[in-house]
């Protein structure tokens, strides 16, 4: 199976939402913004993206190293610090001087607009967004499954999700986790 990552801006979409219920209209978007530190994470998607640049085994290293950096590990980087991306961005092994260069890279950031954009097109609304071939898109909210269960649970969403057009929502009405799920 090959995934390709692509840019969505949960700020971004809070923002249009906002912007929805309140029944006006801006022009505003997080990644045209001069002060990338006030966003809350668009120098992490920046990141990625420059990562991307070094190579697809380095791209891999860096996403899977900034994804356990921000949701697991020992605490949580900032997604709208340079240097703290640089740090990782060296300790997986990019070349840290073409790394800042890309870093200030316009093109990156709209790159990142054009996926987001993409995405909206889509229906897309929250992260992880799975986009399969056959055109067929799901959101999936999950914890992480014991190991020994990781690839079954991931084939039946996939078998669910993939195969399955005339699925449009699973939910459990006990909010806000199943019982037992944090056991």
């Amino acid at each position: 199976m090959e995934i390709t990552w692509r840019n969505f801006s949960l700020e971004q979409n809070a923002f249009a939402i906002k912007q929805k219920s309140e029944e006006t209209t801006s022009d505003w978007r997080v990644w045209e913004q001069d002060d990338l530190s006030q966003g809350r994470s668009l120098m992490g998607q920046i990141a990625a993206e420059a990562a991307r640049r070094q190579g697809p085994e380095l791209y891999d290293k860096f996403h899977l190293a900034l994804l356990t950096a921000r949701h697991g590990g020992d605490g949580r980087i900032s997604l709208n610090e340079e240097e703290p991306l640089v740090e990782l961005a060296q300790q997986v092994g990019l070349e840290s001087a073409k790394f800042r260069d890309d870093l200030r890279d316009p093109d990156l950031r709209k790159s990142i607009g054009t996926d987001h954009d993409e995405a909206v097109s889509l229906g897309i609304f929250g992260t992880p967004t799975f986009v399969f071939e056959n055109g067929n898109t799901a959101f999936i909210k999950a914890f992480i499954p014991p190991q020994d269960d990781a690839i079954a649970e991931f084939e039946h969403f996939i078998a669910l999700m993939n195969h399955r057009s005339y699925i449009g929502e699973i939910k459990r009405p006990q909010p806000p986790w199943p019982k037992g799920a944090l056991d």
